[in-house]
This record gives C-alpha cells, sequence and structure tokens, in this order.
C-alpha cells in the first residue's frame, strides 16, 4: 500500500449479513483495523478501545471498521457481547487481509501458521491512505489514532 494514494473499493459482508463497500463512507475518514479473532484477548480489549472513543471518533467524522476472517455470525457475537458502535466486516476467505497484506507468518505453539497482522490504516475523506500503523498495541490503538485524526 502506497501512501496517498486512493483506496481501491471493495465490499464485505457485516456482522447482519448486509454487503457493505468502503465507497459508501466517501467524505468522510475512515479507520480499518485489522484483528486476529474475535472473542480472544487482545482483540476485545482493542474493539472496546475503539468502542469506548465512539463519540470522539464521530465528532472527526470518522468511521471505524474492524476487519477479520471471522465469520458474519461471530461477528454478531462479538459486537453484541461488548456492544460495539462501529462496524465489523466479515473476510473469511481473506481477500481483502491479502490486499492490504495483513496475512502473516506466526509462531503458535512452535509451529507456523499464516495469522492476521493486528494493522491499522487510515483514510482521508477522499479514501486516500494517509497512514499505516502495523503491529500495534491493542490497548493503545484507538487513542494513538484518535490523536493522528486531530491533525489531519
Amino acid at each position: 500500500m502506497i501512501l496517498n494514494k486512493k483506496i481501491d473499493d471493495f465490499t464485505l459482508p457485516n456482522e447482519l449479513g448486509e454487503e457493505i463497500s468502503l465507497s459508501n463512507f466517501l467524505g468522510k475518514k475512515v479507520v480499518i483495523y485489522f484483528y486476529p479473532k474475535d472473542f480472544t484477548p487482545g482483540c476485545e480489549q482493542q474493539a472496546c478501545s475503539f468502542r469506548n472513543l465512539d463519540k470522539e471518533y464521530k465528532e472527526l467524522d470518522t468511521i471505524v471498521i474492524g476487519i477479520s476472517k471471522d465469520t458474519v455470525a461471530s461477528h454478531k457475537k462479538f459486537k453484541e457481547k461488548f456492544n460495539l458502535p462501529f462496524i465489523l466486516l466479515s473476510d473469511p476467505e481473506r481477500k481483502i487481509l491479502k490486499k492490504f497484506n495483513v496475512i502473516v507468518e506466526k509462531k503458535m505453539f512452535g509451529k507456523s501458521v499464516l495469522g492476521t497482522s493486528r494493522d491499522t490504516y487510515i483514510l482521508n475523506e477522499k479514501h486516500e491512505l494517509v497512514k499505516i500503523y502495523k503491529k500495534v498495541d491493542p490497548k493503545d490503538n484507538a487513542n494513538e489514532i484518535l490523536e493522528f485524526l486531530k491533525t489531519i
């Protein structure tokens, strides 16, 4: 991904199975955060951090979108359990995850597996990529992004 280049439109189902396109949000800043798996401690922490700052993100006219390989049904339960006010998109075929280069090799119990890197992409109102945060800390990511958004 190249900074200041417009991100191509994509469409994925949300937690209700509705098809959501990035282009639906032209004219708004967009935070796309990729995360490994619903109902894991780091992912819960990151999602709740974004939830807790929802008012501040809305004040900056910013849409938050979480994307993982989890199913629509898993996203629905995750969103309901933690009262998440933002969009979760399901990418079980990993098409968008691959497009954003967030599929990485990880070690799990001594074995190499492919997993999702916890990366966040910031788009301006024209959906040009303005910032990438790689391998973010789930507890600090939402605050870090919010501070950056205040500068653009």
